[in-house]
């Protein structure tokens, strides 16, 4: 093998090692997400970039790229808490010309429900188990000058104790009076904590499979506004306040 050969072999090499090294990071330890939505305004905005934990809840097919059918269910089968964030798979299958498609979608929201539960929203207030959801006020929220809406900002306390901020436009909005849900068991009750813009487990979501979860969302490593005006501005739009910032409740 001559010299030039040698090197290109040891080229692919590098870069064959290179993947699966981050193949293996991404799939065991942290996978990179991103948040397109203020669904889970005001702890998530958009635009921040963060680090979800693959290893928090256990492994599942999805823990892997393209959910290859390897086992079922959870290994080990670790649960998420009341309260956390997490990163989930929304399965929906449709037909097309006769044939079946699946899609994989990723979710980030809060973990309100657990198996067996129940949940109702009455008059926007939450409702675990029956019990009324304690909350109190903390001020307004204003994304942006440009969204040119202001929401009404509380502390929610979950029965386990943890408090996370929500938003409410007002206690009279599209899913704020609904059903008693009863969490089927080994499944979820997700919410978005901008309660009155979110496709959660109150529409079309549904229940989560304890299978479906990716991991929970652990550390933020970069925040930025990408709808910055000035965009020849280095640093425009960088929320250095969120940089490198657990993620907690």
């Amino acid at each position: 093998m001559t010299k030039k050969k040698e090197s290109l072999w040891d080229y692919f090499r590098a870069i064959f090692w290179a993947l699966l090294l981050a193949g293996t990071f991404r799939s065991l330890a942290y996978e990179p997400f991103s948040i397109p939505s203020g669904s889970m305004q005001p702890t998530l905005l958009i635009g921040d970039h963060l680090f979800v934990s693959k290893w928090t809840f256990g492994y599942s097919k999805h823990s892997f790229p393209f959910s290859p059918n390897l086992f079922d269910g959870r290994v080990p089968d670790l649960g998420p808490d009341r309260g956390d964030i997490a990163v989930f798979k929304v399965i929906r299958e449709s037909w097309r010309g006769g044939q079946k498609t699946t899609t994989r979608t990723d979710y980030i929201k809060r973990v309100i429900g657990l198996p067996n539960d129940t949940i109702q929203m009455k008059e926007g207030r939450l409702y675990i188990n029956g019990v009324k959801v304690a909350r109190r006020p903390d001020g307004n929220f204003t994304p942006s000058a440009r969204d040119g809406i202001t929401y009404r900002q509380f502390i929610e306390t979950l029965p386990n104790g943890v408090e996370h901020k929500i938003l409410e436009l007002g206690d009279n909005q599209r899913f704020d009076n609904t059903p008693i849900f009863k969490v089927p068991p080994n499944h979820y009750f997700m919410m978005g904590d901008n309660r009155d813009n979110s496709n959660d487990s109150r529409a079309d979501v549904s229940f989560i499979p304890a299978e479906n979860l990716v991991g929970r969302a652990d550390i933020m490593f970069l925040s930025i506004d990408w709808r910055s005006e000035d965009w020849t501005d280095f640093d425009a739009g960088i929320r250095w306040d969120r940089m490198l910032s657990a993620i907690g409740p």
